[in-house]
């Protein structure tokens, strides 16, 4: 006897001699699991999937020493505030008292708050410290100084950076401005720290008079937006968990009919999310974006499980057989191809480790943990639970309901079933020749599949929003303020996402030739760069703030003058002292977001030209910081989005590669172990890889992306694959080795095996596929994807498997499979 007959030996006594005992067991371990619920936190949005990515560094150390950030730090806001115009006076008292309260309210702790109404109040006083005091220069200045501050303001270039680009200068008119804030908090402090902030700064903005919080002001910042994020995966829970709840329940029905059975089987799909839940919390995982999808997973092979638990078991009991002698037929034959299922699926998802995402990690380690919980709750706690209620019914008067297998007798489902063993005798060879085509077909058409990584990619468009807007509560979604900011930003201010690209220098630029070098990046620009009259990229760096100060400050242009030595307008020595002038001077603040406060650093930011494809900036950019003598690191939204995107085709290539090779190794190796013939473990995979390149023809033709939230579905789609497959040939191998004929094995292997099969694919599939009602996209399309790897899993081992079995004993017999004399025993023609 074999390790693993003693195993299921020991699983046969504990679940027909002590079924009480083991569940009380299990009920203990839950309560035990039931504690980690606590420890769960939630992570969510993109920042999850940049954080080790060198641009992110570089974005987020400009985040730290410039005055003027990228993409926004965490401890910062912004107020996009919208007017008639926003350089009245009546729009920059309002500003300022919105900056003043927000200052004044100490447990706020917002360390300063800037805008365009800062300068123009400066010009008019220029000692004036508190926003309070410069709302009063502004209050009290008459019409033509408030017109020459703004001037004056504009000249110093503090201005135009903070409004739209429909500013016009003479007539001194824009429509939107932005005021950004600091607040005063430590580099560790929580993302709920901030958001709570945040959120308690937007009720301080609304109190201005004027002012409408998400209307003509609005308060955006990273704690609104993980605050959004957040709100954005409850409204797909409370949109989806329902749904999916009410279709698996009601497949259930169809694949129990009996309320007895069913409640045995959502007590174990309940135990094992528990488990998972639990495991999530101790091992300290926090609930992402990622792990929304672990949750159907873990329901589908549950239900799998359960489905075919209870049909097996159905079938020992339609011959007369005992309860405890049918359960333990059931277990013998299942519990070996359930640990197959199980190990060859965790294989699938433990590839994701090599993942060089975080979230993708923790995905295959919570999913792989709860497959596991998900074996040991539907090996042991199921079948003892199943025992111990039909006992109770023998002793009770407790009516029976539909105990048949799904797909026995002459049933329609059981002639629809049949269809693949009938192609297997007809034309098997035709079957497998067309099946492995249109696999490699979709295979090689997938591989033009696109891909996608944005913040913006993590939200809904606004017509879906608007479509569940009408739905009653709770379920009508939140409304969310990014998708408004997002097209303030795109459509109000020249800075806009993915406008521009930037170089970060990390190295004094102190040295004499410091500027020279910084100036001569912009020399000779790329095609995606957009470039000035000159022939220069339209760049922005201290080296243009330099000249805008020197071409309106005769005196600091003499400076300018009197230390550029080769006479290019770009100081080549003493660059400290220009330094010192130029912070000292109305451009301070302009300075500020391009020369950092220790001179160790600085940044160019070059923009690039309408329409261009990201990709192609990205990789000027590139090979410009590669070919500058400085020290330079290419960073900026667009940069990191490229290499998020670089890393997301390796990522899933190198977990599909994984997957596949550990689960042939394992699958050779243990039909090798448990019946002699390694080549049961291959023919298994033939029908995966149709999947697998099924699956990526589809993602192209539905033009579905590959994003980091779906890149695990390729390792994924394996192990569904496997599950289907090895319940397949798991049964025909043992009907096969009981004697039967070919024919006759495949007969009775469908007819049990297959209807229990399509149970299991119309719950898993509609559990799966109802992630299509979530608000955020993402999670909507890898449901779409799962619910279709679960689809053509199904389809190809009822309609691959049969033909291949065939195929493989009438020409593949000489190495091992051993079907030759079945075939000819069965009449099926073998060639002759």
């Amino acid at each position: 006897m074999t390790a693993v007959d003693r195993l299921i030996e020991r699983v046969d006594r504990l679940v027909t001699e002590r079924p009480l005992a083991v569940i009380a067991a299990f009920l203990l371990v839950t309560v035990v699991f039931a504690g980690g619920l606590t420890g769960i936190q939630t992570s969510a949005g993109a920042d999850q999937f940049t954080q080790d990515i060198p641009a992110q560094r570089a974005l987020d150390e400009i985040d730290e020493e410039f005055e003027t950030s990228i993409g926004g730090s965490a401890t910062s806001a912004q107020v996009i505030v919208s007017d008639d115009n926003v350089l009245s006076r009546d729009a920059l008292v309002r500003t300022l008292e919105t900056q003043s309260r927000l200052e004044s309210r100490s447990t706020l702790r917002v360390a300063s708050t800037s805008s365009h109404a800062d300068a123009i109040a400066r010009q008019l006083d220029p000692a004036a410290e508190s926003a309070a005091e410069r709302r009063d220069a502004v209050a009290e200045a008459t019409p033509a100084e408030l017109r020459t501050a703004v001037a004056d303001a504009d000249a110093a270039g503090a201005v135009a950076p903070q409004v739209s680009v429909d500013y016009n200068p003479t007539a001194q008119r824009a429509g939107t401005a932005i005021v950004g804030i600091t607040y005063d908090l430590p580099d560790a402090a929580t993302t709920a720290r901030v958001t709570e902030l945040q959120t308690r700064s937007v009720d301080v903005v609304d109190s201005v008079p004027g002012n409408e919080a998400g209307e003509n002001a609005i308060l955006f910042g990273d704690g609104v937006l993980q605050s959004e994020i957040t709100a954005l995966l409850t409204d797909t829970a409370i949109i989806v968990f329902p749904a999916a709840l009410i279709l698996i329940v009601g497949f259930l029905i169809f694949a129990y009919r009996d309320p007895i059975d069913m409640a045995i089987g959502i007590s174990a799909l309940l135990l094992s999310l528990l488990w998972t839940f639990g495991f999530m919390g101790y091992a300290g995982i926090p609930f992402s974006d990622s792990l929304v999808t672990v949750f159907p997973l873990l329901l589908a092979v549950g239900i799998d499980f359960g489905i075919h638990i209870v049909n097996r078991y159905r079938e020992e009991r339609e011959t007369g057989t005992g309860i405890g002698a049918s359960m333990r037929t059931t277990t013998d034959q299942l519990l070996v191809a359930f640990l197959l299922v199980t190990i060859t699926t965790v294989f699938g998802l433990v590839s994701n480790v090599v993942s060089p995402f975080d979230p993708n990690r923790d995905f295959g380690i919570v999913a792989a943990a709860g497959i596991v919980f998900t074996l040991l709750i539907f090996s042991v706690y199921l079948p003892a639970a199943k025992v111990l209620a039909d006992r109770w019914r023998e002793r009770l008067p407790i009516p029976e309901f539909g105990t048949t297998a799904l797909g026995s007798g002459g049933s329609r489902l059981a002639r629809v079933l049949r269809v693949g063993v009938d192609l297997s005798r007809i034309a098997p060879v035709a079957v497998v020749v067309l099946l492995l085509v249109g696999g490699a077909a979709g295979g090689a058409y997938g591989t033009g599949v696109n891909t996608e990584f944005s913040e913006e990619a993590f939200f809904p468009d606004q017509d879906r929003l608007e479509t569940y807007a009408d739905l009653p509560e709770p379920f009508a979604p939140t409304e969310y303020t990014f998708l408004d900011v997002l097209d303030l930003f795109e459509e109000e201010f020249e800075q806009n996402f993915g406008g521009s690209v930037t170089l970060y220098v990390d190295q004094s630029v102190r040295d004499d030739d410091a500027l020279e070098l910084i100036d001569r990046t912009t020399r000779n620009p790329p095609d995606t760069f957009e470039t000035t009259d000159e022939r220069r990229a339209a760049a922005t760096s201290v080296v243009t703030v330099i000249d805008d100060r020197a071409a309106q400050d005769p005196e600091f242009a003499s400076l300018v003058e009197r230390n550029d030595r080769l006479g290019n307008g770009v100081p080549d020595r003493n660059v400290d002292e220009v330094y010192d002038a130029l912070l000292d001077s109305p451009a301070e603040t302009q300075a500020r977001g391009y020369l950092a406060a220790d001179r160790g650093s600085a940044r160019i930011d070059y923009t690039i030209r309408p329409g261009v494809d990201n990709s192609e900036a990205v990789a000027d950019v590139r090979e410009l910081a590669e070919r500058t003598p400085l020290e330079a690191v290419p960073t900026g939204s667009l940069v990191v989005n490229e290499a998020v995107i670089d890393l997301l085709t390796e990522s899933a290539i190198r977990s599909l590669f994984a997957a596949f090779g550990l689960t042939a190794l394992f699958l050779a190796l243990s039909y090798a172990y448990l019946e002699g013939k390694a080549v049961y473990g291959l023919l298994n995979l033939v029908p995966v890889l149709v999947t697998v390149g099924l699956l990526i023809g589809s993602m192209r033709l539905l033009d579905i992306p590959l994003t980091p939230i779906n890149a695990p579905i390729l390792s994924v789609s394996i192990g569904l694959g496997v599950d289907y497959t090895v319940h397949f040939v798991h049964r025909f191998v043992d009907e096969y080795k009981s004697g039967l004929p070919v024919d006759e094995a495949l007969d009775v292997t469908i007819a049990g095996t297959g209807g229990a099969l399509t149970g299991s694919m119309l719950t898993t599939v509609s559990g799966l596929g109802v992630l299509w009602l979530a608000v955020i996209p993402l999670l909507r399309d890898f449901g779409i994807l799962l619910a279709l790897g679960v689809f053509y899993a199904y389809l190809c081992s009822i309609l691959l498997v049969p033909s291949l079995v065939v195929v493989w004993g009438r020409y593949g017999g000489v190495v091992g499979l051993g079907l030759d004399g079945g075939l000819r025993d069965s009449g099926v023609e073998t060639g002759r």
